[in-house]
């Protein structure tokens, strides 16, 4: 860090310009788009607009210094997908660089002591994009404020925050210092920090404070006034939307600030003037002004990008779609990059544990019928089918780049055996078929599965068709129900559902030092222990206490690794995760290393040839910086 801001001044000052630290009166190169806005004194120059110590983005080989201006077009298939803007900004306290190391982002610095005290440092002079100063205070609010508000976060502060169950101690010495204490190791803390949805742990409180009832002067209301104070909670809430991004109003920390309410079909994110980020010459980050998130039907997507109709795309678009994007590549002046994904699997059902039909939670708790169902896969034909015979078959594990991975993890009861999946379900006492051969269950009811989808992708339903002809073999029905993801989410958590269908391991690229918390039952989302999840995660006060001796064993290796302060006994740890998941198959894996086609107009420039694509670690774009990337000819506008 130190090294980096000497390098800056340097050259800020070789060429007479100023960085918060140097020469005043000299002013900086102003951004073309904000130049009239300075000069009617609407905005105050960009030395005064940066913090003292900006971080300085230092480009690859590949990358080099950029030019302002422009507008980038995308597609997002709905309106909740304006998020993005929060997502590939990827301004975060800390964040990880293309090493997947943790750096300071939005910290100038932080200093960890014994894997337990972390304390941050904010950069002087940092602002949010209304120009208020981004401070101590704002960490403050959301602790006291927010986070151990009964009114506004019913649970108390994030079950995230725990470290050996016990919640930290949190202080502010000064404007610019903010300090976590565990009694205990807390390793996930700053991995959380810089996740794709992040843990976030500030606030604008300049903005919010006055929706909270704590900072309103009641004298000074009438009566309608007072009335509407009693949902005071609820409009705070509704407001306070950092990650999903859907409030103008509300000041951010990000390259763009959304300038669109919803509902809506076209999403405006304009640059920030705030922004604490400059290249190596002293440009303020980003390059481009604007972005423009346009909604539509998912199924178009891939048609309009290779008409053109975007910049830069990534959303709804799947290796399938490569050959006719590739096609289309010289006429439509784009380029295709193939960048590989690291998910524990592509594709992965979800036996549902906690599914309240008492018949069916005992039949998907028996390993011998999850480990049937695996064996009755034939992975081979949907690798062939779906993604050329390139994908890699198995488990959903870790992935061959990753230190902790072992073949037998990914091939352990995945590898077709319809008589094994045959000999399981016999031995379970599942012998009865009907004149169709679909088995029987012990009341006489036929072996018919519901697998359940968000309804968002044809290559999920493609690769159940494959599925229900394989699991036939073995005297099982499969059936489908596709339905909106808050749809399928909610049957999911109210144990509705049998089985779904979602992504793998979102990191398969772990080391022992990455939290193996989602190989445990930590949260709501994981849709194999939906309850179990939300148990962990509301400290008891909802979902269902974990009462399978193999998913508690889990929790007890995940709080171990917790208080681990040697790699050799976090590895142990993840070895030991790792094995259970491959034996009881509580997620069935298919195919991983699928190609994630990048779509990029030749005019852009900066986008990595080649990558990972992921959400975490990576926030898919934001790990790669886009606010670095610009057009070569200034951008158009629209």
């Amino acid at each position: 860090m130190k090294r980096a801001m000497t390098l800056i001044r340097k050259i800020c000052l070789g060429a007479g310009l100023v960085s918060g630290l140097m020469m005043p009166g000299v002013s900086l190169a102003e951004v073309p788009s904000l130049q009239q806005s300075v000069t009617l004194g609407e905005l105050p120059p960009m030395a005064e607009r940066l913090p003292e110590n900006p971080r300085m983005v230092e480009f690859s080989e590949e990358q080099q210094v950029g030019r302002y201006g422009g507008t980038l077009r995308t597609l997002i298939g709905n309106p909740s997908d304006v998020k993005l803007l929060f997502v590939y900004g990827y301004a975060r306290l800390v964040g990880f660089n293309q090493d997947l190391e943790l750096v300071p982002d939005i910290l100038e610095s932080f200093e960890v002591e014994e894997n337990r005290i972390f304390t941050l440092h904010l950069r002087k002079g940092h602002r949010w994009s209304d120009g208020a100063s981004f401070t101590s205070e704002d960490f403050r609010y959301w602790w006291e404020d927010v986070a151990n508000n009964p009114k506004l976060t019913p649970a108390g502060p994030p079950a995230a925050l725990l470290a050996n169950d016990q919640l930290p101690t949190v202080s502010f010495p000064d404007a610019y210092t903010v300090r976590y204490e565990w009694a205990t190791p807390n390793p996930n803390f700053l991995p959380q920090l810089a996740g794709a949805s992040p843990l976030l742990i500030y606030r604008p409180s300049h903005y919010l404070k006055p929706f909270h009832i704590k900072y309103i002067d009641q004298s000074k209301l009438n009566k309608i006034q007072k009335i509407k104070l009693k949902a005071w909670a609820s409009k705070h809430n509704r407001l306070d939307n950092l990650y999903k991004f859907d409030n103008p109003e509300l000041p951010t920390l990000q390259p763009w600030r959304n300038t669109t309410s919803a509902p809506a079909t076209r999403f405006v994110g304009v640059r920030n003037p705030y922004f604490h980020r400059v290249d190596t010459s002293g440009n303020q980050l980003p390059y481009i002004d604007r972005v423009v998130l346009s909604v539509s039907e998912p199924k178009l997507i891939s048609a309009k990008a290779a008409s053109g109709d975007v910049d830069l795309q990534v959303r709804a678009i799947k290796l399938q779609d490569a050959t006719f994007l590739k096609e289309n590549e010289t006429r439509s002046d784009y380029r295709t990059l193939l960048w590989p994904t690291v998910k524990g699997s592509q594709f992965v059902l979800y036996p549902n544990l906690n599914a309240s039909d008492p018949e069916w939670r005992e039949l998907l708790r028996d390993v011998r019928f999850r480990r049937a169902l695996s064996l009755a896969i034939d992975r081979e034909e949907i690798n062939d089918v779906l993604y050329f015979g390139i994908a890699t078959e198995g488990n959903n594990t870790v992935q061959k780049q990753s230190p902790l991975f072992k073949e037998e993890y990914r091939t352990r009861w995945a590898t077709l055996d319809f008589e094994k999946a045959n000999e399981l379900l016999d031995e379970m006492g599942l012998t009865e078929r009907n004149e169709n051969g679909i088995r029987l269950t012990a009341n006489g009811q036929e072996l018919s599965i519901i697998v359940e989808t968000a309804g968002e992708s044809t290559e999920q339903t493609d690769a159940l068709e494959l599925i229900r002809d394989s699991w036939r073999e073995i005297g099982i029905a499969l059936f489908t129900k596709p339905s909106q993801r808050a749809v399928f989410r909610n049957r999911i958590f109210s144990g509705e559902t049998l089985i779904s269908v979602w992504w793998g391991l979102e990191n398969g690229v772990p080391t022992a030092e990455a939290s193996p918390s989602v190989l445990a039952p930590t949260s709501q989302i994981s849709y194999q222990w939906p309850k179990w999840g939300q148990y962990y995660e509301t400290k008891g006060a909802s979902g269902e206490e974990i009462d399978m001796p193999e998913a508690k064993r889990l929790m007890e290796l995940y709080k171990s690794w917790q208080l681990a302060l040697d790699n050799k006994t976090r590895t142990e740890i993840w070895q030991e995760m790792l094995s259970i998941h491959a034996e009881q198959q509580f997620t069935i894996g298919v195919v991983s290393g699928i190609l994630q086609p990048v779509v990029a107009t030749n005019r852009l420039q900066n986008v990595p040839k080649s990558a990972i694509f992921n959400w975490d670690p990576g926030a898919h774009f934001g790990m790669y910086l886009p606010d670095t990337f610009y057009f070569t000819d200034g951008g158009k506008e629209e």
